[in-house]
């Protein structure tokens, strides 16, 4: 699937939490690849700033409008940078996998993003248990990561996105397999 307009191709790296998807950008990005990091923590820091501790918990809509903006001005941005490749910590269809895994209702214009927004290569990262870590801003349970994951999965797919599995290895094998695919389409 891809968008033929773009100025170059937006690779997303997608998967459940703790997958290893943000390692993976940030040695992308020490070989000077262009990048878009996750914006999540941004949003969840922000909110924290206001006194609010889990504004996915207590108010997952708010918090999608502001993940649903700000991953709509990392695609834009990315057709701004000039390079062959783009690679995005999590797409736009992985607002409404998070919204439908928690049984929030949504607008329309969600679904509608989904489509707007078309990626030209979708990586997903597998549940790996031996790296899943929680943090200060994961508060996802390694189970609670497993379910995640297959609505990420289906996220994708019902868009029609061919997803393609990153193997559960080191982060230069990693590396090594996604710029293979890449240099061979």
């Amino acid at each position: 699937m891809s968008d033929k307009s773009s100025k170059n191709k937006k690779v997303v790296f997608a998967g459940g939490p703790g997958t290893g998807k943000s390692t993976l950008i940030e040695e992308f990005q020490k070989d000077h690849f262009k990048v878009m990091k996750e914006v999540s923590r941004e949003i969840i820091q922000e909110a924290r700033n206001e006194g609010i501790e889990h504004l996915f918990i207590s108010d997952p809509l708010a918090f999608s409008n502001k993940l649903l903006e700000k991953r709509k001005n990392q695609y834009v941005k990315a057709d701004r940078l000039g390079s062959e490749f783009v690679f995005i910590d999590r797409g736009i269809p992985e607002i409404t996998a998070y919204m439908d895994y928690n049984k929030t209702p949504y607008p329309d214009f969600f679904k509608e993003a989904n489509r707007n927004y078309i990626y030209d290569f979708v990586f997903i990262f597998p549940i790996w248990k031996e790296i899943f870590k929680q943090d200060e801003v994961r508060y996802e349970t390694y189970h609670q990561s497993e379910q995640i994951q297959q609505y990420l999965i289906q996220s994708y797919q019902s868009l029609g996105y061919n997803m393609i599995e990153v193997p559960k290895t080191d982060t230069k094998s990693r590396k090594k397999f996604v710029l293979d695919i890449l240099n061979n389409e």
